[in-house]
């Protein structure tokens, strides 16, 4: 990884706005010699000090409270000074002018905690729970992206990784007796082993599938034949005319993405071009980009004509198998006759009528209920999802290798395993991916 930076940086680490306090957040080795020059005197490590705030020409802009957290026992591992002043946007922009001019420069998205990780005071995933924690949009994800932050995840992939690299030891040390059999260099006891690892990450990848769906929200896929209602469900969900609905089988040609709070419940809704054989090339390419979102969803809302259901239901089969939820709805079921009965395997719902839509409602939010682990939760990414995925690869290809004594392919499978594991908290990641990472993050945190 790209060695810690020399230079001093400075944002407003308060949010935009005004409000009763700011704060302006200076870390580097300058930091506490700029902090001295703004506030007309020379500051203590881990005092609070009331200060005014002055100008190149000594004159005052506010007064408030100092903070000097000497490094290394700071956020970053650097000095970190915070200013702390009232919170009027003019007042704290002049700050941050202030000790530009003395040496400071503007803090990049991210950046004080990409420093914390570059000095060793967080690794990646801790790092990445600090923007989690500060984006929740709930009480359950804030409590997952918290654990995450005190290490909970990070402790799982490290103790994963230690096992995987012991086994890579033992099958490259094997490999200087290759006359030997396997199984008379305790070949059984480290098929054994690999074989524990892989229930290990088995476990763990499931963990971080949950808590990815904790940070995002349910993601939820609107699907069905055209002309089925999607559309309009969507629409009478959101209160809004968010897509266009005509009687024209097929109007729908894009994804659609809607983020709704259900009684304090995110998920994100997409609608999707109606799934039917034929159609025009732009048609065909809607409903191509259908079912890749249907690939990646964790619940899928099925919508169905109600006059017609087991017809729309069969032409959706094959594309429904692999989701793990999902809802039926039947629509337009103010449309059938006076006295009919919904069919039981469906939900009657009319997105004209406003029907059934309060029971579409509490599916929904019992369906994202259902994503809070419990007190062993921890916030995780589709990176982090993304790297498990790929170290269950790999040692599937390891104990494929030990199986047939190939050696070589096995401690190269084993070293790609250890590495995808160690791009989560960040041992091995590549730097112009830890810039991304960060670039993501708010200014000043």
């Amino acid at each position: 990884m790209t060695p810690p930076p020399t230079d001093t940086i400075v944002a407003i680490a308060t949010g935009p706005g005004a409000g009763g306090i700011g704060v302006v957040r200076l870390s580097g080795p300058a930091a506490v010699r700029i902090a001295n020059a703004v506030c007309d005197r020379r500051l203590r490590a881990r005092h609070a000090h009331h200060v005014r705030f002055r100008d190149e020409a000594g004159v005052v802009i506010d007064d408030g409270i100092a903070l000097w957290f000497a490094a290394p026992a700071s956020y970053t591992g650097e000095d970190v000074v915070e200013l702390q002043a009232h919170g009027s946007p003019p007042v704290l922009r002049q700050l941050v002018a202030r000790c530009r001019a003395l040496g400071a420069r503007d803090a990049r998205p991210g950046e004080f905690s990409e420093r914390a990780c570059l000095n060793g005071r967080l690794d990646l995933a801790q790092a990445e729970a600090v923007a989690d924690l500060i984006a929740a949009s709930d009480a359950r994800a804030a409590r997952a992206a918290r654990r995450s932050l005190e290490g909970e995840f990070s402790a799982r992939v490290d103790a994963l990784a230690a096992t995987l690299l012991a086994i890579r030891i033992h099958v490259e040390a094997a490999i200087d007796f290759a006359d030997e059999p396997l199984d008379t260099l305790g070949g059984e006891a480290l098929r054994q082993r690999l074989d524990e690892g892989r229930a290990q990450l088995q476990a763990l990848l499931a963990a971080a599938e949950r808590g990815r769906r904790l940070r995002d929200g349910l993601h939820a896929v609107i699907v069905g034949p055209p002309n089925a209602g999607k559309s309009s469900l969507l629409n009478a969900m959101a209160g809004s005319e968010r897509a266009i609905v005509t009687e024209l089988a097929g109007t729908t040609r894009d994804l659609l993405h809607e983020t709704l709070r259900i009684d304090g419940v995110e998920l994100t809704l997409v609608d999707t071009a109606g799934l039917r054989e034929g159609g025009d090339a732009i048609e065909r390419e809607g409903m191509r980009r259908a079912r890749a979102e249907l690939a990646r969803a964790d619940l899928a809302v099925v919508v169905v004509d109600a006059r017609e259901p087991a017809a729309g239901l069969r032409a959706l089969a094959g594309d429904l198998e692999a989701v793990p939820q999902q809802i039926r709805v039947h629509n337009k079921s103010d449309l059938l006759p006076a006295g009919s009965l919904p069919a039981t395997d469906g939900l009657a719902v009319s997105a004209r009528t406003g029907a059934g839509l309060d029971a579409l409602h509490v599916r929904l939010r019992n369906a994202a209920a259902g994503l809070d682990a419990g007190e062993g939760a921890f916030s995780a990414r589709a990176r982090h999802v993304e790297a498990l995925r790929r170290t269950a690869v790999a040692c599937h290809d390891a104990a494929g290798a030990l199986q047939a004594e190939q050696l070589d392919l096995a401690a190269e499978a084993l070293r790609l395993a250890h590495d995808a594991l160690g791009e989560i908290t960040g041992r091995t990641l590549p730097d112009d991916l830890l810039g991304h990472i960060f670039a993501s993050f708010c200014i000043g945190k």
